[in-house]
């Protein structure tokens, strides 16, 4: 069916973790006329490539209460939209071999604790207690929040169109953004490859592909694709269990359970912006040295695939949330740099206060895009 003659309230570009979220607490809030369009299938993009990992665990206020507000969300999921994500509260588990990066994880602490995070400092020993498939040898701590863990990200996605849809969304996949009409500094309508879409509002939440919709409502963010790889193992007999998501924070090395086995990744320092989406095997020596380091036994564990994904990344790591101040109307919530999976829920609220003008639960104007015109840049420490 073609979508010619359209009209919607706000119109959603993309259909991962993020634009459903935001789909379904606009329409949740009330708001009618809501038009998700999703160029493939929904989570199609770096949603379902996600290691699903979710946290509190950062070093920035706002990123903090990010995490702690969608883990209350994950927790609440089964009932509100309604869907089971195997959510898996394992812990989160930072192995810190550098006494600079112990004093920046105490700050830390400290400042999530003051945010009501259970996180805490603990000894290497604890740490091996916690996660026994690792290798103490040069660590000087650790530092672990219980309320961590991972879930199913293709579920929460299920999860909130389903409930976008019971709320009286409109979702359209296979429908691919062609351009964005302004005019006046307002946005008049959304061209698809399914028709024209009457609207004056927009939210992009197009993950690695938001710099290019972006353009074409002549919107500046600065939000490049990198790729990131996973690989699974084999069923592991006897893995001690709950295995934490365990992180090897000099080399960003890390696995968590998965089925009868284990999902490891790591970052790639030699991987270069781009949408390449094919596995390859050039990370594999740095990946096999760090688990010679940290944990050596894996080293007999055998691979039975894995995937690459992409991040969107800006360039402090730190998400771009807000609405554009030429173009009136339009939101966006993008370059999360690896943690927009986690931080979907809370985003979905913030995005939907930010349209209907109320105040979010947190103050995102940092995350406004227009920092990158000045010296607004905020690094996010804690990430991998």
């Amino acid at each position: 069916m073609e979508a010619a003659g359209v009209e919607a309230e706000v119109v959603v570009i993309g259909g991962g973790v993020m634009g459903t979220s935001i789909a379904f607490h606009l329409a949740e809030a009330g708001v009618r006329g809501v038009v998700l369009v999703e160029r493939d299938e929904l989570g199609s993009g770096s949603t379902c490539k996600a290691a699903g990992g979710v946290r509190a665990q950062f070093s920035d206020e706002v990123n903090i209460r990010l995490g702690a507000r969608s883990l209350e969300a994950f927790g609440r999921f089964g009932e509100r939209p309604g869907q089971e994500i195997d959510l898996r509260r394992v812990g989160y588990l930072f192995l810190l071999s550098r006494p600079e990066d112990v004093a920046s994880f105490e700050a830390g602490v400290a400042l999530q604790n003051e945010l009501g995070v259970p996180s805490r400092m603990v000894s290497a020993a604890e740490a091996r207690r916690l996660s026994p498939l690792i290798d103490t040898g040069g660590l000087l701590g650790a530092a672990f929040s219980p309320d961590d863990g991972h879930c199913t990200p293709e579920s929460v996605v299920l999860g909130y169109a389903t409930g976008a849809r019971r709320h009286g969304a409109t979702i359209r996949t296979h429908c691919e953004v062609l351009g964005i009409e302004t005019g006046g500094g307002e946005v008049t309508a959304v061209e698809t490859s399914r028709g024209r879409i009457a609207t004056s509002a927009v939210v992009c939440a197009a993950g690695p592909w938001s710099a290019a919709v972006g353009r074409m409502a002549g919107v500046d963010l600065p939000v490049e694709p990198l790729r990131r790889q996973i690989v699974f193992t084999e069923p592991i007999p006897g893995l001690p269990r709950p295995v934490p998501m365990t992180i090897d924070f000099t080399t960003t090395f890390y696995f968590h359970g998965e089925g009868e086995g284990l999902m490891l990744g790591m970052s790639d320092p030699d991987e270069e912006p781009g949408f390449a989406l094919d596995r390859s095997d050039a990370w594999l020596p740095r990946l096999t040295a760090a688990i010679a380091s940290r944990a050596p036994s894996l080293l007999d564990v055998g691979l039975t695939g894995g995937w690459a994904g992409l991040y969107e990344v800006t360039p402090d790591h730190n998400a771009l949330i807000g609405e554009d101040a030429a173009v009136s109307r339009f939101l966006y919530a993008t370059g999360f740099s690896g943690h927009g999976f986690l931080q979907g829920p809370a985003v979905g609220e913030v995005v939907r206060d930010l349209y209907l003008g109320r105040e979010p639960f947190v103050d995102v104007g940092p995350l406004h895009a227009a920092r990158f015109t000045g010296d607004g840049l905020r690094p996010e420490l804690n990430r991998v």
